[in-house]
């Protein structure tokens, strides 16, 4: 749903799901026709587009793959979703129910919200839209009626849509802002993302019937703005490293550079330091704020530096250390690892202290994972770094499969 025109082919994945039975609050697959009546590249706002279609499906990891495939598209992202939340009441996490879900098996058969937007964290600010049309069970709509809601879960993207609360006993609720979004789609409008919210919601409100009480979300991330400057402009780059406490090393992990040290510097320049604003806002609690002010200086970076460049890896670095500040060891893990990567583009040696460091840091985040589909999600990226960066402990990759083996068995003592 990107409106302003892009040359560059996008991508559309469409995410309808629902419980089937008497679970289901919403005939979420409802919407699918209208949409899928749309020109693709309209709801990418692209002129080329590819569209994906997951209509009520069974497995959360499966949701997860094609996810994630789209998030390695290197266009613009648009991700809709509709469908309805649930809360899991033993790790108060928000879930998207899906075909198979019931109240018992939630935390096994739902998609957690957080993978979600664990994703997105990947991709460069500004390319990637999220639109949503959701209902949330009593539990999961109070939860994000008290906090700041769904955008803040979702760092770096526009976030449109509404959250509605349940319908009445034994109703079920229709995905009405979609329905509406694609009709004026199909009339061969193409209005501005803030145009269409505001026709939308005026248009749904207005209808008998409406939902009372939604929570409605228009939240706009511009790319180029930093938080505390005026829209639009950019203060000159300057990257000092990241300073902070290094945590306490897992049981195993890789040394090294230790994985909580200091990120590298990249080369100075002159100007304003944005750094230590960034960092006090993440050792103050405020850690939305600080991985949406570290992405805009990456995204500041590839487009002065290029996406190679070392001012672009060091703020992927930032926003890796800034995730472990966060207590988020997989978007760590993961960010760790595009940065190891990135560096190994640049032809920097697999024994380079900076290659090292980055995959040292990968491992020592993966390894305070508690989860076990996600440690065995991000376990072959892991090994194949580890194949071509041993690092310096001796047995490094051995003591990480040795570990997934313990989590494939069941003897590792993993939660979901």
């Amino acid at each position: 749903m990107v409106i302003d025109r892009e040359d560059t082919a996008g991508t559309a994945l469409l995410l309808a799901a629902a419980p089937v039975g008497k679970g289901r609050l919403i005939d979420a697959v409802g919407v699918l026709p209208a949409l899928a009546a749309v020109p693709p590249g309209a709801l990418t706002g692209t002129d080329a587009a590819t569209l994906v279609e997951l209509a009520d499906p069974l497995d959360p990891q499966a949701v997860l793959t094609r996810l994630r495939a789209a998030v390695a598209t290197p266009g613009p992202l648009s991700l809709y979703v509709t469908g309805q939340l649930h809360l899991d009441h033993r790790q108060q996490l928000v879930h998207l129910a899906l075909a198979r879900t019931s109240p018992s098996t939630l935390r096994y058969t739902a998609l957690p919200w957080h993978w979600i937007a664990g994703e997105l964290r990947l991709r460069r600010p500004g390319t990637t839209t999220v639109v949503v049309d959701l209902v949330a069970d009593d539990p999961a709509w109070r939860r994000l009626a008290a906090g700041p809601g769904l955008p803040a879960l979702c760092h770096g993207a526009r976030v449109y849509g509404r959250v509605v609360p349940p319908p009445p006993r034994r109703a079920i609720a229709s995905p009405d802002y979609l329905k509406a979004c694609a009709a004026i789609w199909r009339s061969g409008a193409r209005p501005s993302l803030a145009a269409l919210h505001e026709q939308v919601v005026a248009q749904i409100s207005a209808e008998p019937g409406a939902t009372l009480g939604a929570l409605v979300f228009a939240a706009d991330f511009p790319p180029a703005q930093v938080p505390g400057q005026a829209p639009g402009l950019v203060p000159p780059l300057s990257v000092p490293p990241l300073s902070g406490p290094a945590p306490a090393p897992a049981p195993g992990e890789p040394s090294g550079r230790s994985a909580g040290t200091a990120v590298p510097p990249a080369r100075q320049e002159t100007g304003a330091d944005p750094l230590p604003a960034v960092l006090a806002a993440a050792e103050s609690g405020r850690h939305d704020e600080a991985a949406a002010a570290a992405a805009a200086w990456e995204q500041h970076a590839h487009r002065t530096h290029g996406s190679g460049s070392p001012q672009a890896i060091h703020w992927l670095e930032v926003r890796a250390d800034l995730a472990r500040l966060a207590g988020d060891p997989a978007a760590s893990c993961r960010l760790w690892m595009v940065a190891a990567e990135a560096r190994l583009t640049r032809r920097q040696a697999s024994d380079d202290p900076e290659v090292e460091g980055a995959v040292d840091r990968a491992h020592h985040q993966w390894e305070q994972l508690r989860d076990a589909d996600t440690a065995r999600a991000l376990a072959p990226a892991l090994i194949a770094l580890r194949r071509r960066v041993p690092g310096r402990q001796r047995g490094a990759l051995q003591v990480l499969q040795r570990r997934l083996e313990r989590w494939h068995d069941g003897s590792e003592g993993v939660t979901r």
